[in-house]
């Protein structure tokens, strides 16, 4: 029976490394695999997978006003469906990928971001925690060995941003993982040094 997996976790835990080791152990298993990203993430390449540790694959992007169903209809036959970085996945994409799911039988694994800098959902990420079969975390530490939670977002001089767009491209330049309890502790460090 199918299901809609949420495989997510903080920056730099290796969400698209497990995304594309995913992809290659059906393969081998001479299964076919849909691999899909949405449009916003531009970062490697419009229609590249690309993974910290250099592993990287070739996906179909879905812009965010393309039917996901459709998309697949027109892609050809597949026994799943994975999906990187699917928070940036509309709530109405996520809804189509649960469709596929229950109507074609087809497993569907998302990986991706659960909240942002500011540790709000993603839209896409809210409605997987809404409707996935599973959830997994894929952990990853802060520097201070606690599990890493918040996807704090840095600017050119070190400081730890406090508001903005909910959605900024970038990598480890960027932004850093870190436990809850050190990025409100770094937070008043900075506003006291005003």
């Amino acid at each position: 029976m199918a299901k809609l997996y949420f495989k997510y976790g903080a920056m730099g835990s290796s969400k698209s490394a497990q995304a594309l080791i995913t992809k290659f152990n059906y393969e081998e298993k001479g299964m076919s695999v849909w691999l899909i990203k949405p449009g916003t993430d531009t970062r490697d390449g419009a229609d590249v997978i690309r993974s910290r540790i250099g592993l990287s694959q070739s996906a179909q992007v879905i812009s965010p006003d393309e039917s996901i169903i459709d998309a697949y209809r027109n892609a050809g036959s597949y026994d799943v469906i994975i999906a990187d970085e699917a928070q940036f996945l509309t709530p109405d994409q996520i809804d189509e990928l649960r469709r596929l799911v229950d109507e074609e039988d087809l497993p569907v694994l998302c990986f991706g971001l659960k909240t942002d800098f500011l540790t709000h959902f993603f839209p896409g990420s809210k409605r997987l925690m809404e409707l996935a079969d599973s959830l997994t975390e894929i952990k990853t530490i802060c520097d201070c060995g606690r599990k890493a939670t918040v996807n704090a977002r840095f600017d050119e001089n070190g400081r730890i941003i406090t508001e903005g767009d909910q959605v900024m491209l970038g990598g480890n330049d960027s932004y850093t993982a870190m436990c809850h309890r050190c990025w409100v502790n770094r937070i008043k460090k900075q506003n006291m040094s005003f």
